[in-house]
């Protein structure tokens, strides 16, 4: 693997890495209210979440290219071809894969066990950290492990927005269609290999471990 490569791989799991965490702070509020929500319109909450499932990630990259670009959005610097703007464009494009999983969780949480909080004193934020995230647990753990996998698969978003500037958004899909439009089919074999693994062992550990605690649960 050469060392371009080798950066690309970097660069992809730091780019997972930071965009998860961004999710799982902004998706967590988010995904609480989606599950503890009357409004009336919440339905369209909802289908803005779950809007990038369906929508070509080139539509979503040009768009974020038009918006991050020079002349783009009053007030704020060109984020376009920056990391900052792949972080944008990824937390954007991953967020029904981790909102939509801790909404599950927080749904199957119910409302007993804070009620129950309630009577004994606690606050809505003690019961929220003392009760809800511990139950909700499993939830957090497939969030996390969906959100960070699906990070490092991103190809339209992340090409649209970044392009292919080495060491600052050549990330491992751009590296893969590189090396395929190339010919070099060895080399992107093994970068396609490796991500095929990763990929395989994040979701077989989030299945594994809730599965463990099902198990235990029961």
């Amino acid at each position: 693997m050469m060392l371009t490569d080798f950066n690309a791989i970097l660069l992809t799991l730091k780019l997972a890495l930071v965009s998860t965490l961004v999710l799982l702070v902004l998706g967590t509020p988010l995904a609480w209210w989606l599950a503890r929500s009357h409004w009336r319109y919440r339905f369209l909450v909802d289908a803005a979440v779950a809007l990038p499932l369906v929508l070509p990630p080139t539509v979503l990259g040009f768009y974020l290219l038009l918006a991050f670009g020079s002349g783009g959005l009053v007030g704020l610097p060109t984020l376009a071809f920056t990391f900052t703007g792949l972080v944008i464009g990824s937390v954007i494009y991953s967020l029904p894969f981790v909102v939509q999983p801790l909404r599950d969780a927080f749904v199957a949480v119910g409302t007993p066990p804070l009620e129950a909080a309630a009577t004994l004193g606690a606050t809505p934020l003690q019961a929220f950290f003392s009760v809800v995230l511990p139950m909700a647990r499993p939830g957090f753990l497939t969030a996390t492990v969906l959100g960070f996998a699906h990070t490092m698969g991103e190809f339209g978003v992340v090409l649209m927005i970044g392009g292919n500037i080495p060491g600052e958004t050549r990330v491992a899909s751009i590296a893969i269609y590189e090396r395929v439009e190339g010919l070099d089919y060895a080399a992107a074999h093994e970068l396609a290999l490796l991500l095929l693994a990763l990929s395989f062992g994040l979701l077989a550990l989030v299945y594994g471990l809730n599965r463990r605690a099902r198990v235990v649960s029961g």
